[in-house]
């Protein structure tokens, strides 16, 4: 699936945020005390999973640089 550059760059941005949210409702959740292992472990694992995305969202954007 190719997209432009501009459909990239607004996926890298919603991936960021996605990822951004999920960090805020992690420490929230670690930080209430009340915080199910299982749940926890899930929201960390989904925010692994949104920065390989974002790592590659961004590999497509930026070109190989041959030395």
């Amino acid at each position: 699936m190719d997209l432009s550059t501009e459909e990239l760059r607004e996926r890298l941005l919603q991936t960021k945020q996605q990822h951004c949210d999920l960090d805020a409702a992690i420490a929230s959740l670690e930080a209430s005390g009340t915080a199910d292992a299982l749940q926890l472990r899930r929201l960390k694992k989904q925010k692994l999973l949104l920065k390989d995305q974002i790592g590659m969202i961004e590999d497509q954007l930026l070109p190989d640089i041959i030395a």
